[in-house]
């Protein structure tokens, strides 16, 4: 899979991430985009690094996209942990 592959994957893992983990991010729609890129990528190095499970070259593989959801929501977790939803404490 080439890197257009990953962009995409990305893309998708980011708005399943983002439905399995909703709220207001700071970066709204083109932060969670890039988050779930990020998150795809970190994910599937994670995952042949330290899990012993390398992704597939095939889009449609389960190993593949649960890597890329997964690091699309420690992305987002973490993401939201040091920036937070700074739109809600102005009023």
């Amino acid at each position: 899979m080439g890197i257009v592959g990953w962009i995409v994957l990305g893309l998708i893992a980011g708005v399943i991430a983002k439905v399995l983990l909703p709220g207001r991010d700071p970066g709204g729609l083109i932060g969670t985009t890039i988050i779930g890129i990020a998150g795809a990528f970190v994910g599937g190095w994670l995952s042949a690094r330290f899990l012993d499970r390398p992704v597939a070259h095939q889009f449609f593989d389960l190993t593949t996209w649960g890597s890329a959801i997964g690091g699309s929501l420690v992305l987002l977790i973490i993401y939201r942990i040091f920036f937070g939803d700074s739109r809600s404490s102005r009023r």
